[in-house]
């Protein structure tokens, strides 16, 4: 399967699976509770507000909704990133935005009430993150000024769902415990070397006898199976795409370095350095020579190596 294919695998499918499976307010309810240390029963009292059609970067906020005058905003991740709360910031402002349509006039002399916003990312990433984490806009601006000068910030919880992390909450809500160890079991199917396609039908059949998940997984096996792998195929693309971006930037780097240094050599009268270079770029040893670029010990033995030596 190529990667178009791949990306383009069941688009109908558009909820991501963390969305498909908190889907009923029942079941948003008993996250909510176990989250905040509530015991609110009347699941009537949610109002799902998710933004649909709003894409920022490709991305979608899974759920959003309101409930007991608070604002939530939750996003599963499989990915790190320290843009979320800046991903946040955009969210919450469309929400707050179409809460207010049909509200009084921003100018007015009667301050508009609004709900409490409230960020909660849920990680599941491969790479290891704490159990909990907070992350601030303020982070993202010059180091030189400090967090309380600042006029605008956003922050975000992040919470560690992978199997084992987490305990207390998983306890307290028994679908969010299931889907982390859905997502363990398929890597573990992975990890033995199957195919992503087998690893997620494996991991399904595995649940199901299991009784994780298993009201989701008999009723809706296609869709899980369409939206899960999407999502890999997803992330593969990102992963590759990041790793692409890296690769080009440190080439970049290299052709710079290399570049200034025989410059550098050039100017200085030091065509022993213009020699070292020419030698080592036509070998592939630019790391070696980026670093005898920067470390006079090195550069020393390199001389000595190549017979540079005055």
């Amino acid at each position: 399967m190529n990667q178009d294919t791949q990306l383009n695998t069941n688009r109908e499918y558009k909820d991501r699976l963390f969305k498909f499976i908190f889907r009923e307010k029942q079941d948003l309810l008993e996250l909510y509770n176990a989250l905040n240390g509530t015991a609110y029963d009347n699941a009537d009292d949610i109002v799902v507000n998710t933004l649909e059609d709003v894409v920022y970067m490709g991305m979608k906020n899974d759920i959003s909704f309101l409930l007991q005058e608070m604002l939530n905003l939750y996003e599963h991740q499989s990915t790190m990133s320290p843009n979320l709360p800046l991903r946040g910031l955009l969210y919450f402002a469309a929400l707050y935005r179409k809460l207010l349509v049909n509200h009084e006039d921003l100018y007015s002399s009667r301050r508009i009430a609004l709900p409490l916003p409230r960020f909660v990312i849920f990680y599941n990433g491969m790479q290891e993150e704490p159990e909990r984490m907070t992350l601030y806009l303020h982070d993202a601006f010059p180091e030189k000024y400090k967090a309380d000068e600042a006029d605008l910030d956003c922050k975000a919880t992040l919470i560690n769902i992978n199997a084992g992390s987490n305990h207390d909450l998983m306890k307290k809500c028994r679908r969010l415990e299931e889907y982390s160890l859905f997502v363990e079991k398929v890597r573990e199917y992975q990890h033995k070397d199957y195919s992503i396609e087998q690893a997620i039908d494996l991991a399904v059949e595995a649940c199901v006898r299991n009784g994780i998940l298993e009201d989701v997984l008999r009723e809706n096996r296609e869709e899980v199976r369409s939206m899960l792998l999407t999502e890999y195929n997803e992330q593969a693309h990102i992963e590759n795409e990041r790793k692409i971006a890296a690769d080009e930037a440190f080439e970049q780097g290299v052709e710079t370095g290399i570049k200034q240094g025989i410059e550098e050599g050039i100017e200085t009268g030091t065509e022993q350095f213009a020699a070292l270079t020419e030698r080592m770029v036509q070998e592939g040893r630019t790391e070696e020579l980026l670093r005898a670029a920067k470390e006079k010990d090195i550069r020393e033995k390199l001389y000595e190596e190549y017979g540079l030596n005055r």
